[in-house]
């Protein structure tokens, strides 16, 4: 069985569709979100191998690193 059948590959689908919602509501381009997202957790799933914390935890990361790219371009007037 491979990735494609495992609860990993279900959580990184939410984890997407959060993101792509999160963009949504932000007014934020949904498909980068979504992409970065899913990227990451291709990354740390498969290359890395990391486990479903260290996967979350990767998320919760990538949240961050968006609000802080958003407050930067507000205070710099985009």
């Amino acid at each position: 069985m491979g990735p494609i059948y495992s609860y990993q590959f279900v959580i990184m689908l939410a984890c997407a569709v959060f993101y792509y919602r999160a963009a949504d509501i932000e007014d934020a381009p949904g498909l980068l979100w979504c992409g970065l997202s899913l990227l990451l957790y291709l990354l740390t799933w498969l290359w890395l191998g990391w486990g479903l914390l260290a996967n979350l935890l990767a998320q919760v990361a990538l949240l961050i690193g968006i609000a802080i790219v958003r407050v930067l371009r507000e205070r710099m007037g985009h």
